[in-house]
């Protein structure tokens, strides 16, 4: 019944599976929501925890899935929260865009009993681990699902980065800043940029410079298997790397950035209906006509 391959997301089919349920802090529409999926939830799984300050430790167990209430701001806080213990995410739209965080409350309590079933599948996608290397050694390091990027910050001059590719030189940027995302990335910060939209289940990577200061450079796609490396001749007061809209750290002179294909994957659960080019319709309003189906009488 997936639109994708995938696998079960159901590691014991003899009983209850085991669900955490996380949501955005002080947000009524949240506490709404949960209040009225709890009995539904409760009916088909086991409840290990119900997270709405985004504290809850995944070290101590792996459940099955992670329900998330909110939107796609509340899906990125769940994969830094999940760090290296991914499990398989299905994201209740609270919030405005939910491009990631398909489906409305009502969609949830019509697919959740098969859902509980196993009926749908877990989908993995890409994620980038981005680490910043100072004086030879790994300071600090995040997994990014959207995307790694460096970013100028005042007094906003023109950075000039050094973008290595598998250890060769690619290019020199003169730019306000570069970002590399994922294929689910690329509908993010990359498309604000300019870059190109990327389907989600393909294995590369898009990088895409901020307001470059000449005609020639564009958006590329490379493959996900490429390592980037990444260095600033004379970075600002203020330049970060900046992972999924948080900064990761300041850029000093003589820091590189790597980043590179994450072990970890994004598990999504792939709900029938909810595919890529409807997300472009529905969420991002993307033109064009759709004809209707054609009955098959």
């Amino acid at each position: 019944m997936s639109a994708e391959p995938g696998h079960s997301w159901i590691r014991d089919q003899s009983g209850k599976p085991k669900v955490v349920v996380l949501g955005v802090p002080d947000r009524e529409r949240v506490r709404a929501t949960l209040e009225r999926l709890r009995p539904a939830i409760s009916d088909h799984a086991e409840i290990l925890a119900e997270d709405l300050d985004f504290k809850y430790d995944f070290s101590q167990s792996k459940p099955d899935l992670v329900i998330v209430l909110g939107g796609d701001g509340s899906i990125l806080q769940t994969v830094r929260q999940m760090g290296a213990r991914q499990s398989a995410v299905l994201g209740v739209n609270c919030g405005r865009l939910g491009f990631l965080a398909a489906l409305s409350p009502d969609d949830f309590l019509n697919v959740w009993p098969d859902v509980s079933r196993g009926a749908f599948k877990v989908v993995d996608y890409l994620m980038l681990q981005t680490s910043i290397i100072r004086e030879g050694r790994v300071i600090a390091q995040q997994l990014a699902l959207n995307e790694a990027a460096i970013l100028g910050g005042p007094p906003y001059r023109i950075l000039d980065i050094d973008l290595y590719a598998d250890g060769a030189l690619a290019t020199r940027y003169r730019c306000d800043g570069l970002i590399v995302a994922t294929p689910i990335g690329s509908t993010a910060h990359n498309l604000s940029a300019g870059g190109p939209i990327l389907r989600r289940h393909l294995q590369a990577i898009v990088i895409s410079p901020i307001s470059p200061h000449t005609l020639t450079y564009r958006p590329l796609v490379d493959s996900a298997d490429t390592v980037l490396e990444l260095t600033v001749t004379e970075p600002n007061e203020s330049t970060s790397i900046v992972v999924d809209g948080r900064i990761l750290g300041r850029f000093l002179p003589g820091d590189r950035v790597r980043i590179e294909r994450a072990e970890q994957t994004f598990r999504m659960l792939s709900v029938k209906g909810h595919d890529d080019y409807r997300a472009l319709r529905d969420k991002l309003g993307w033109g064009g006509s759709v004809p209707p189906k054609r009955s098959s009488l």
